[in-house]
């Protein structure tokens, strides 16, 4: 089966996915539908978005063969994706540049956006810079504390920021904001989703601007090594990183996707955003996935450490893929995903983002388990430095952003 033939039937991956919107956006939905269905396989659309990844956001990224902590877990060769040293300083960048050239040949001249931990918000303005545009950038109020880095770093570039107040302050109330302000002003307007969720086709064109991070990783692995990894591992929040790293191996059916869900305090509280852990199927944010919710169904109130993993949601493609047993998902928590952040600094010289140290936590876990001639790649979704401050304040050291 071709990636398991699931994105061909009106943005659908099994039950999930779909488009769950209201009436406004529909026709804005069909045009955006329209461009990426006419663009996706244009030449010259295909030539300048690599042009912009390879000269501009420095792709191919690299994929490091960490020794130290290879030896040190005495178990699987370990190899890390370093998404973290793309400009911006995450993959976030990958599906910007896209979905800004896709508005671009929209005629749009505006874009906005949602964002948690601020990467994407910092993409999104970063895009905007380059192509000339406006950018208005929606983030949780308590984010914006949290993220004062990537707000400033924002603001430098351009964007307007707005601090949403309302529910809990985080991913999902930016989101909202996001998409209410779509619907207000749709005519020069493009929402760049910085994630695989919303509806139909933001799963799948996400998804389609990450996977080069799998297809990289599959070339460079087999040049590195001569064969295939035997697990592929990310951390997930909506999933952008994650469904980038597994998308060109879900058909090699030996290659283990394992993502890595934010416990919080631990999925046995109320502290946490274990989605696939603990959630149900519901819709939300113009889609069909597994949301966690309360015995009402209403969208429960959610928490982790880190910005970018505190979503009370999934793309419905990561649903589908635990659905059918083609993925693992495991929940870490706060305390293993900071023990992760001084771990692999200390092992390998990387200040890595709070939410790829998820999955290294569980690098740590699995590779003692597994064979010295079998391979662990794990994906490093964005850099650390905007989390230095609050891992430093988790730890009770005082110190300023």
């Amino acid at each position: 089966m071709d990636k398991v033939e699931e994105q061909t039937k009106a943005g659908r991956f099994g039950q999930f996915g779909g488009q769950y919107i209201p009436e406004t956006l529909m026709g804005e939905i069909d045009r955006l539908t329209a461009a990426y269905n006419k663009y996706k396989d244009d030449p010259d659309f295909k030539a300048e978005l690599k042009d912009l990844l390879n000269n501009y956001a420095g792709r191919p990224s690299l994929l490091y063969h960490a020794k130290r902590m290879t030896e040190d877990l005495c178990g699987a060769q370990i190899y890390l994706k370093r998404e973290d040293l793309n400009h911006t300083g995450s993959h976030k960048l990958n599906n910007v540049l896209g979905q800004a050239l896709l508005a671009q040949r929209m005629g749009k001249t505006r874009l906005i956006a949602e964002t948690g931990a601020g990467q994407h918000g910092v993409a999104t303005a970063t895009a905007a810079a380059l192509m000339g545009m406006e950018c208005e950038v929606f983030m949780g109020s308590l984010d914006v504390e949290r993220q004062a880095l990537n707000v400033y770093r924002m603001e430098l570039l351009g964007a307007k920021v707005h601090s949403v107040t309302t529910g809990t302050g985080t991913l999902k109330d930016a989101v909202n904001a996001a998409m209410q302000e779509w619907t207000r002003r749709v005519d020069d307007t493009h929402y760049l989703i910085g994630s695989t969720m919303g509806p139909y086709p933001f799963p799948t064109m996400v998804r389609d601007f990450q996977s080069v991070i799998s297809e990289e990783i599959k070339a460079q692995l087999l040049e590195q090594t001569g064969k295939l990894p035997d697990v592929v591992l990310a951390c997930v929040g909506g999933g952008s990183n994650a469904m980038g790293a597994f998308y060109n191996f879900i058909d090699d059916k030996d290659v283990r996707l394992i993502g890595c869900e934010a416990a919080g305090k631990g999925i046995d509280t109320d502290q946490h955003a274990a989605t696939l852990e603990k959630g149900r199927t519901g819709i939300f944010h113009g889609m069909k996935s597994k949301f966690l919710q309360d015995d009402d169904g209403d969208i429960k109130e959610v928490y982790s450490i880190s910005a970018g993993l505190d979503y009370p949601g999934i793309g419905p493609e990561h649903a589908f893929l635990q659905e059918i047993h083609r993925a693992e998902y495991v929940g870490i928590t706060d305390d293993e995903a900071v023990d992760a952040f001084e771990y692999i600094a200390q092992q390998e010289g990387i200040v890595a983002a709070i939410e790829s140290c998820h999955a290294v936590a569980y690098v740590k876990k699995l590779a003692p388990t597994m064979r010295k001639d079998q391979i662990i790649v794990c994906n490093l979704s964005g850099r650390g430095d905007k989390d230095v401050a609050a891992i430093a304040r988790y730890r009770g050291v005082d110190i300023h952003d």
